[in-house]
């Protein structure tokens, strides 16, 4: 496997592996990324789709990427995905799938032209004072202090910020800025999070980084990601003939470790409580998707809060086990052992009326039910003691939502502290509490805010323990590599497998291109894996980005004919020591 860039590969028609004909494929779990990998295996490794089955121990697939509508509760959103144009693996994946929505379109046709007839940006990012724009007036409000700091992480190696966390590389000067409230809101960083995603986040992104206050850097599917991304993808697969088994538990997989050579054996599970088991040999190959952000959800509904469960997790189980046998599968522990610091919830509220949505227009500055964006991204409540957010996307949200009705997905970093208007914990409260002190903090008339909550909406909180897991600090050798030294038929996927490439997690892109680069390697495709986005090289993304970071300040730089002096001076100086010597 490698990776490329340009025209030349990204069109490129791989040719049939050798031997793919005698192959099967197993995945554990029906994520993005296991969807991804079943949709390589058949379009670039020529594998028949009646030879691959994807085991999912729910009722559905999609992991993450959900989106519901429950009839008692209401919609659903865990969350949202912010996309780009430079996902480059996913964006190889959605052109080959066809669009549900437009006869003879791929699904990035559809999404690339939706993005350029309704463009994302935000009109108002930050408010205060009970829906008051916050006049952040698009500045990141850095001090030189905080500037350096920055550069100072961007410019360390990896090494250097391993097992350390932001709020160990950043001080006080930082943590006021508008940046950092940008920042943490838009991507859910905590300051006791890993530094060193931290550095790859702006690596990755630093050609976005003047986007961040408006969100034009952003683009987003028409429906929830569920119905726009899973389900096209889901149909592809069905049709090519890939087997789904639902209400199957995958328990654990063995190996055999050998010196230079690793294999796995068998894979055992659970369905419908009876145990199963599959032997496998060298032609079976194995995707595992290892950890969860989403595991052990609870939904309340308007009247009752959700749970936090911190019982037996199965996914995190199931890599416990594995990571047990050998020192290459990773350690769990790292990422999944510390709930406080990785929880945060989310709610769904859904307006029943016009009232609400007049409140939504005013901050929004758009109409809701225009049928193209909305807020642009989420807005926050710079002065919410749970620090709050909350956003509104392109209604309808579902194709069989109610014309009149608008879907808001609300969610808050601190959900252990009192509300400013319930004064209670984000945890402890309904979805009639969460739609209150949101109402308070869009602006609503604080005798109405009782009566709007109770007979204008209907909300659903739902708690995520390990929802931030992936950002707690790390280490090399905490995530499998996707592919772990001397494997022979198996592969680590999703957010929590290590790709050798620069890329950073709790993105669509990471589990497409963890799985991408499994498939690649173990079936030896004959086609490179799109790299990432060069930006982090191009000196005219960094000056651009250093030049928003100082909101506009001039960055002091050679013109050429200084630059191109210097250098002269330079050789000459070598040259005439050269000589001496």
């Amino acid at each position: 496997m490698y990776y490329c860039s340009g025209n030349y590969e990204a069109f490129a028609r791989p040719r049939k592996p050798k031997g793919v004909d005698n192959k099967t494929a197993w995945f554990v779990g029906s994520g993005l990324a296991a969807l991804s990998g079943a949709a390589f295996l058949i379009r670039d490794g020529h594998m028949r789709g009646d030879r691959i089955t994807i085991l999912e121990r729910l009722k559905i697939p999609g992991g993450a990427l959900d989106g519901s509508h429950d009839l008692k509760r209401g919609f659903v959103i865990r969350g949202g995905r912010e996309m780009e144009d430079h996902f480059e693996c996913l964006w190889d994946l959605y052109r080959s799938i066809p669009s549900l929505e437009i006869e003879g379109a791929s699904v990035l046709d559809e999404f690339y032209w939706l993005n350029k007839d309704d463009p994302n940006y935000s009109l108002q990012r930050v408010t205060v004072n009970q829906g008051q724009d916050a006049n952040t007036d698009g500045l990141f409000t850095l001090n030189e202090a905080a500037q350096k700091e920055m550069i100072s992480i961007f410019l360390a190696s990896r090494e250097e910020m391993q097992n350390k966390r932001i709020d160990e590389v950043f001080g006080t000067d930082f943590f006021i800025s508008n940046f950092w409230l940008y920042w943490r809101t838009m991507f859910a960083f905590e300051e006791w999070h890993s530094a060193l995603e931290m550095k790859l986040y702006l690596h990755r992104f630093v050609h976005h980084i003047g986007g961040l206050p408006d969100f034009s850097a952003l683009k987003f599917t028409k429906y929830n990601q569920y119905e726009s991304l899973v389900l096209p993808l889901c149909k592809w697969l069905l049709e090519e003939g890939v087997n789904f088994r639902y209400d199957v538990e995958v328990t654990d997989v063995d190996f055999d470790l050998k010196a230079g050579r690793k294999q796995a054996t068998t894979i055992y599970w659970l369905e419908e409580g009876v145990a199963g088991r599959v032997s496998l040999g060298a032609d079976d190959l194995v995707f595992m998707t290892i950890g969860s952000l989403t595991e052990n959800s609870d939904k309340g509904d308007h009247h009752t809060p959700s749970k936090l469960d911190e019982g037996p997790a199965p996914a995190w189980d199931l890599w416990r086990r594995i990571a047990a046998k050998d020192a290459a599968f990773g350690r769990p522990e790292v990422f999944g052992g510390n709930i406080p610091a990785t929880k945060w919830e989310s709610a769904t509220v859904t307006t029943l009326d016009a009232r609400i949505p007049g409140y939504i227009r005013k901050i929004a500055k758009r109409d809701p039910f225009s049928g193209k964006v909305v807020t642009g991204g989420i807005v926050t409540a710079k002065d919410s003691s749970w620090l709050l957010s909350w956003t509104v996307n392109r209604q309808p949200h579902f194709k069989h939502q109610p014309s009149d009705q608008v879907v808001v997905w609300v969610y808050s970093l601190f959900v252990d502290e009192p509300g400013d208007y319930v004064n209670k914990p984000m945890q402890d409260c309904t979805g009639e509490e969460i739609t209150q002190e949101w109402l308070y903090h869009l602006g609503a008339p604080v005798e109405d805010i009782p009566e709007l909550a109770a007979t204008a909406a209907r909300t659903v909180p739902v708690m995520m323990p390990y929802v931030t897991s992936f950002f707690m600090p790390r280490q090399a050798g905490d995530r499998p590599n996707v592919v772990p030294t001397g494997a022979a038929n198996f592969a680590f996927i999703g957010q929590f497998a290590e790709s050798a490439e620069r890329d950073c997690i709790f993105t669509t892109e990471y589990s497409v291109r963890t799985a991408m680069e499994a498939v690649y390697t173990l079936l030896n495709v004959e086609r490179g894996v799109p790299e990432v986005f060069n930006s982090t090289y191009d000196i005219r993304k960094l000056l651009m980005a250093i030049g928003r970071l100082r909101d506009g300040k001039e960055v002091p730089i050679l013109n050429p004919a200084v630059l191109g002096e210097l250098m002269l001076n330079h050789f000459d100086t070598t040259k005439a020591g050269t000589a001496a010597r």
